[in-house]
């Protein structure tokens, strides 16, 4: 038997479990965090959660509010706007990036794991829907081997996700339009520009159905 791999440190962990917690919308848009809320759901000591937090509001995931108060952001038009215009402005390119470094392989596995999205849209599973668009969109970017634009993607999908997590459990997955078979077929025939318009598409698709729900309008 070889060497187990290397444990991951309590602090790296905590942070993980958290900012997982917030992408995929199990804390809500306002809610506030605690710590002892946190060492109570995630079993860990005080020390990593304050790690966590104080990561996690640098990131601009958590808000600091004058009473040292930590709550979910939420999202508001503006923000949301802002995030769309740096959104458009990252992914499409990172994607494009991709495309020369994919291999087949490297498709297909993003074909299982769409095949698998769309399972989860057909049964109403809002948080499985939720990690498989996630994993889909960053398999994919990480193939442009990018990490300063992927870390700032990340910190953009970290400000959508708990909003997007409410509006798909208001309207239902079946409402959802999945739009990768279309980067998919860009990704196959190695074009490059085409992919960058199928991502920019499909941002465009998740940020109407925040936007709607924010302006009060119907899907």
């Amino acid at each position: 038997m070889g060497p187990s791999p290397p444990k991951t440190p309590a602090h790296q962990r905590v942070y993980e479990e958290l900012r997982e917690m917030i992408l995929f919308g199990d804390l809500a848009p306002g809610q506030p965090v605690t710590i002892l809320g946190l060492i109570d759901r995630l079993g860990a000591g005080m020390t990593p959660v304050r790690e966590a937090l104080r990561r996690l509001t640098a990131e601009g995931a958590l808000d600091l509010q004058g009473n040292r108060r930590v709550v979910v952001p939420e999202l508001d038009r503006a923000t949301l706007d802002e995030l769309s215009f740096a959104r458009l402005a990252l992914e499409p390119r990172l994607a494009a990036i991709a495309v020369a470094h994919l291999s087949d392989r490297d498709i297909e596995a993003l074909a299982d794991t769409d095949r698998a999205l769309n399972e989860a849209i057909s049964r109403g599973d809002v948080a499985g829907y939720l990690r498989g668009n996630h994993d889909f969109h960053m398999g994919l970017y990480r193939a442009a081997r990018a990490p300063l634009l992927m870390a700032l993607v990340g910190m953009l999908w970290l400000r959508v996700g708990p909003s997007l997590r409410v509006v798909c459990g208001r309207i239902g997955t079946l409402q959802l339009v999945d739009r990768h078979e279309q980067a998919l077929l860009a990704m196959r025939g190695r074009d490059g520009a085409a992919l960058a318009r199928a991502v920019a598409d499909d941002i465009r698709q998740g940020i109407d159905v925040i936007g709607a729900a924010l302006d009060g309008r119907q899907i």
